[in-house]
């Protein structure tokens, strides 16, 4: 016992969780990765000027050419329309019943009676026969449901970061809104086909593949919407009970 009256044990443990309760404050913390920052296409070396020409190599203009995003560097417009909606129901009911009855035997045409060793004879154990009898019961009972929907719409404007040998175009890209008390951004990833490109140069979230998009925030409203550190404490893995 210390002067404040604790014992060290209880000191011990506190030296051990406190570690954990900070780890299980910062768990839930996401910063933005810098991953998703714009994509500029490489500055070209500049062609040498043919004296005479007419026509200089890399000034031409393509008045007819598809102006489809294609390049490292170009811009598409990812239509955001995400709708999910699961839910999932189990329920679990087992019963075991036994029962074991295993009467007296005759042996010799009669039944036959004995006494326990170790006991003095008494007149209530010399009726100990060979009957035995055994029973059981067992129940189990478990219900569970689960249910989650989600929706996203906009629109967000990403850059070509890498064009694949097969010529799918990696795209990524994030969008800020600055209000009044925080920040709200999105942030989103994929894989497109260039067919699957319309005229306008938009596609839809539905046609990106291995798509990674994340919708969160920063702030004093975020920040409220959040649990303190201490009871995600409670309420994590970590929390033995």
């Amino acid at each position: 016992m210390n002067r404040y009256g604790l014992g060290d044990g209880f000191l011990n443990l506190m030296k051990i969780l406190a570690p954990l309760l900070l780890l299980s404050g910062c768990a839930t913390m996401q910063a933005p990765r810098e991953s998703y920052r714009p994509t500029y296409p490489p500055v070209p070396a500049p062609p040498p000027q043919a004296n005479g020409a007419i026509y200089q190599t890399g000034y031409s203009m393509a008045l007819f050419e598809d102006l489809k995003a294609r390049r490292v560097g170009d811009t598409i417009t990812v239509v955001l329309q995400e709708r999910t909606q699961a839910s999932k129901d189990a329920k679990t009911e087992t019963s075991k019943e036994n029962d074991i009855t295993i009467p007296n035997p005759t042996l010799l045409g009669s039944m036959p009676q004995f006494n326990v060793p170790g006991i003095v004879p008494l007149a209530s154990n010399r009726n100990n026969s060979l009957e035995t009898g055994m029973s059981s019961n067992q129940e189990f009972t478990g219900e569970g449901s689960s249910s989650q929907g989600n929706s996203l719409t906009g629109n967000i404007t990403v850059t070509i970061a890498e064009v694949l040998p097969n010529g799918n175009l990696v795209v990524r890209g994030e969008k800020w809104l600055t209000l009044n008390q925080g920040d709200e951004y999105i942030q989103i990833s994929g894989i497109v086909r260039p067919f699957d490109i319309k005229s306008d140069n938009t596609i839809l979230s539905s046609q990106v593949a291995d798509a990674r998009i994340t919708y969160s925030g920063e702030g004093m409203v975020a920040d409220s919407n959040k649990m303190g550190w201490m009871s995600r404490f409670f309420a994590s893995v970590i929390w033995p009970f």
